[in-house]
């Protein structure tokens, strides 16, 4: 697999695939990939790409139909390397960390977009326990869900334009001190216990308590 920063029209076509195949529960462009694919790094515990993968989708309902095997491939690999490039910035050159917020155009200028980069971040959030974060790394996860959760969105309708534009530039050093944070503060994943058959024991069956015989013949009339 190719390693580093993708190309614009690596980019794009992942931008386009993803617009081709999403639905009312997956992500919507590459942009909330990148959100979500941060915040799966800077995660308390792994989580496996089986598990991540589906999440982008919106579950295994969700998977598309891909045209053809090299189509599905080829969107994984990128997506992998995308993530390896994020991965390295944010332990080895977090200056060089950048989220990869949309853009769009009103009334001649370029503006910044970053909800989508907040919901994918968000969406990866909650793929695992992000519960016992200290009150000042709570605000600076705050920081991200104000432009990435519908229920603290709303506080925005009330923010000046100063007040927005400071709220956007809080979003990449948040971001940075969270996944930093999570680094040095893993959680232990739980240990899956083995499954027991409670199941009732058939008369035939053997004795469960090692005699030997049948549980009829033997602890049944205990």
């Amino acid at each position: 697999m190719k390693t580093g920063p993708l190309t614009e029209s690596e980019l794009e076509w992942l931008d386009e695939t993803i617009d081709k195949y999403s639905t009312d529960k997956s992500i919507l462009d590459v942009s909330e990939l990148d959100g979500m694919l941060t915040a799966i790094l800077s995660s308390p515990q792994d989580i496996e790409p089986a598990d991540w993968l589906l999440a982008v989708w919106g579950g295994a309902d969700s998977v598309p139909r891909w045209s053809a095997d090299r189509e599905r491939d080829h969107f994984i690999n990128l997506t992998l390397q995308h993530m390896g490039d994020i991965a390295e910035r944010l332990n080895d050159y977090p200056d060089q960390f950048e989220p990869l917020f949309g853009t769009r155009e009103e009334e001649g200028q370029e503006l910044t977009v970053v909800e989508e980069w907040c919901y994918g971040y968000m969406r990866g959030v909650g793929l695992s326990d992000w519960s016992g974060l200290p009150p000042a790394l709570q605000e600076e996860l705050d920081a991200i869900a104000l432009h990435g959760d519908d229920q603290k969105a709303t506080a925005l309708d009330n923010f000046t334009a100063d007040e927005y534009l400071a709220s956007i530039d809080k979003i990449r050093p948040a971001a940075l001190m969270l996944h930093g944070y999570w680094m040095a503060h893993p959680k232990v994943a739980p240990v899956q216990q083995p499954v027991r058959n409670e199941g009732k024991v058939g008369r035939n069956d053997p004795c469960p308590c090692g005699s030997g015989k049948k549980y009829k013949q033997c602890c049944a009339n205990k």
